[in-house]
């Protein structure tokens, strides 16, 4: 009785000692920091001008997806940063983004990555630096729910698109005009209506996340 009294101790210290041998850290804790490293480390992938796709749960975000039959309808872009990986995006008011901020405020913590297809010939030093210096007169500009095409607000594909164009001369997504999009849905009516009243702009030119993310010049890169 004493020698099976005193393995079960045995067999528990030597499991302990096995457990911290694995396991060089403080509990929970560590554990939560071996994570969260594992986490930065697959983000170490991305890119300076990476596009970052993702959709939230707001009525806003609900109509886009709706207008444009795709389940994205926000859109930012990668900055590799001496702190860390940011996302330069247009919300109230356009901002650099902490990139794990970015992700939690997505639904579910979705998002997709996409680059260039030839963004190892286009995207050097220099041109990095000219399209952030390009993107620099928004920074703080108010968002533009009304979609509209000028520089006086913004809104996330239009940023997005616009740093393109004036850095490369390349366009991301085809423009469209609002007449273009689905909008039978009676959410897509309420939105337009809060914002347009009765005279809504069908005219206006549009660049969607959607047109965006089913761009042939990008490629996905990742996606959680």
């Amino acid at each position: 009785m004493r020698k099976g009294f005193l393995f079960i101790p045995v067999i528990t210290l030597l499991l302990f000692v096995s457990w911290k041998a694995f396991v060089p850290f403080d509990g929970l804790n560590g554990l939560k920091k071996v994570a969260e490293k594992s986490s930065e480390q697959s983000l170490a992938v991305f890119q300076d001008g990476d596009l970052i796709f993702q959709s939230s749960q707001s009525n806003l975000s609900r109509a886009i997806q709706l207008a444009t039959h795709s389940k994205y309808s926000h859109v930012g872009m990668i900055y590799n940063t001496s702190s860390g990986l940011k996302v330069y995006e247009a919300i109230q008011p356009v901002r650099i983004t902490p990139l794990k901020e970015w992700v939690e405020r997505g639904d579910g913590g979705h998002y997709v990555v996409k680059r260039l297809i030839n963004a190892d010939k286009l995207l050097n030093e220099q041109s990095i630096v000219k399209m952030k210096a390009n993107g620099e007169k928004y920074l703080g500009k108010n968002y533009d729910g009304y979609f509209e095409w000028s520089d006086e607000r913004i809104y996330c594909s239009e940023l997005v698109w616009k740093m393109y164009k004036e850095t490369f001369n390349i366009e991301i997504g085809k423009l469209q005009s609002l007449s273009e999009f689905d909008l039978s849905s009676p959410l897509v009516k309420q939105q337009m209506k809060e914002r347009y009243g009765k005279k809504i702009p069908l005219n206006e030119k549009v660049i969607s996340p959607a047109a965006m993310f089913h761009s042939e010049l990008l490629e996905t890169i990742k996606e959680g």
